[in-house]
C-alpha cells in the first residue's frame, strides 16, 4: 500500500511543515480575526485529515468560545467567597473588547480556533487543547510584573475600555491580515519584558511540548501567527522538564505576607501601649478615630457606587475590622452584601459586555455596580488604614 503523502499539497507561507522523529506537524499560523485564516484552517484539516488537531486553546477558553454563556449558572456569591471577582472583571473586559472588535471586523476573535475544533470532529481527527490554562498565564504574568508596570497596564486597559475611536477601512484590512493579539503582546513585551516572557515565550514552550506529546504521526497545529516563530524555534528542544515550572502559579512573596500581618499587629500593639502610657481614655479615642477613619471613606465609596443602604452600612462596619487582617478585604464583604441586597438580573448579565464600555453603564448595571462596590469600598478602606495608622503612630511617638 502506498503511503499518503503529508502534506498532500502546497500551502501558503502561513503553514509550516515540522518533521519530528515520529511525526509530521503542519503548523498553521492564524490571525485571530480573519475570515481568510478561518478558511485556511478548514481547508488544511479537511484536505489532510490528520490523526490529531492541536489548538491554541485551554479548556476555559474553549468552553467560552463553544458554548453560549449560561448566566443563570453563575454563582456570584461563590465567586466572591473564592476571591475571584478580579478574574471575572478581567474576563468581562476582554469579552467587551472582543465584542467591540468583532462587531467592526465582522468576525469574532477566535473563530478560526473554534472552526478547527469543529472541522476536526467532522473529519474524525482527535482534538487536543494545547495551550496553558489562561488563569495560570494571567496570574504568572501579574506576579512577574512590577508595581509600576501593573499600574501602567491597568491605566492602559481602562483607557482602551472607553475608547470610542472607530477603525477605518485601511486599518480593518490590516487587522484581518495580522494576529492582532500577538502583536499587542509583542508591543507590551517591548515595554514589559517579564510580562512578554510569560504571555508569549512560556506558552511557546508549553504548546510545543503538548504538540510533541499528542497522539498520531500526522498532526495539524493551529496557533496564532505570533507564536509560529517561537514554536518553530523551541519544538526541537527538550523542554519537558520545564513544564512543571511554567505551569505553576508562584506563591505570594513571603515579604508581602509579613508586611500584611505586620501592619495590623503594629496598630494593635500601639493601641495597647497608648492605653498603658496614657490611659484607657486615650486608647479609646484612638480606637474611635480608627473606626471613623476606616469606616467613613469605605462608606463613601459605597455611596459613590450607588450601593444598597445595607451595603453602605456594612462598608462602615467592616472596614475597621478587615483593615486589621490581610485574610479578607472590605471590598469582598461589601460585594457579598450587595449581591444579597440587590442581585443582578439575567438581562444585566447579557448586556454587561456593552454596558462595561460606558460610564453610565457602570452605575446602571447591577452586576457592574457590584464591581464598583468592591473596588471603591476597598480603596476607601485602604485610605482609611493609612490615615488611622498615621494618627495612632503619631499619638504613640508624640
Amino acid at each position: 500500500m502506498t503511503a499518503i503523502p503529508f502534506p498532500s499539497k502546497e500551502y501558503p507561507e502561513d503553514v509550516a511543515v515540522i518533521n519530528l522523529k515520529d511525526k509530521t506537524v503542519l503548523l498553521v499560523g492564524t490571525a485571530h480575526i480573519s475570515h481568510q485564516s478561518t478558511d485556511l484552517v478548514r481547508e488544511v484539516i479537511e484536505q489532510e485529515k490528520p490523526d490529531t488537531v492541536c489548538i491554541e486553546l485551554d479548556e476555559k477558553r474553549y468552553l467560552a468560545l463553544s458554548r453560549k454563556q449560561q448566566w443563570d449558572n453563575l454563582d456570584l456569591k461563590q465567586i466572591i467567597r473564592d476571591k475571584q471577582l478580579s478574574t471575572l472583571l478581567v474576563n468581562l473586559i476582554l469579552a467587551s473588547y472582543q465584542k467591540k472588535l468583532g462587531g467592526q471586523l465582522g468576525i469574532m476573535p477566535g473563530t478560526e480556533l473554534l472552526t478547527a475544533a469543529r472541522t476536526a470532529e467532522k473529519t474524525g481527527s482527535a482534538m487536543i487543547l494545547c495551550d496553558r490554562d489562561v488563569r495560570v498565564t494571567l496570574r504568572r504574568a501579574w506576579h512577574a510584573t512590577s508595581l509600576w508596570k501593573k499600574m501602567y497596564l491597568l491605566a492602559s486597559i481602562i483607557t482602551s475600555l472607553f475608547d470610542r475611536t472607530e477603525i477605518d477601512e485601511e486599518k480593518l484590512a490590516e487587522l484581518r491580515r495580522k494576529d492582532v493579539l500577538s502583536e499587542l503582546m509583542s508591543e507590551i513585551g517591548a515595554v514589559i519584558p517579564d510580562t512578554k516572557r510569560v504571555l508569549i515565550d512560556e506558552r511557546d514552550i508549553y504548546m510545543a511540548e503538548m504538540i510533541k506529546k499528542s497522539p498520531g504521526s500526522r498532526l495539524v497545529a493551529v496557533v496564532g501567527a505570533g507564536h509560529m516563530e517561537g514554536i518553530l524555534r523551541v519544538i526541537s528542544e527538550n523542554n519537558r522538564g520545564r513544564l512543571g515550572e511554567i505551569n505553576t502559579i508562584p506563591p505570594v512573596n513571603k515579604s508581602w505576607k509579613t508586611v500584611g500581618w505586620a501592619i495590623p499587629v503594629l496598630i494593635i500593639l500601639s493601641l495597647f501601649l497608648i492605653g498603658i502610657r496614657e490611659g484607657a481614655g486615650a486608647a479609646g479615642a484612638n480606637v474611635a478615630y480608627w473606626i471613623l477613619a476606616n469606616g467613613i471613606p469605605s462608606a463613601i465609596g459605597a455611596m459613590i457606587a450607588f450601593a444598597h443602604p445595607a451595603t453602605i452600612v456594612s462598608a462602615f462596619a467592616a472596614a475597621p475590622i478587615t483593615s486589621l487582617t490581610p485574610v479578607i478585604g472590605a471590598g469582598y464583604v461589601t460585594a457579598f452584601v450587595q449581591v444579597m441586597a440587590a442581585p443582578p438580573v439575567v438581562r444585566e448579565f447579557e448586556s454587561v459586555s456593552t454596558d462595561i464600555a460606558s460610564f453610565r453603564g457602570w452605575w446602571s448595571n447591577k452586576l457592574l455596580r457590584i464591581f464598583m462596590v468592591f473596588l471603591l469600598t476597598g480603596l476607601g478602606s485602604s485610605i482609611g488604614t493609612w490615615i488611622g495608622g498615621y494618627k495612632i503612630f503619631s499619638t504613640l511617638f508624640s
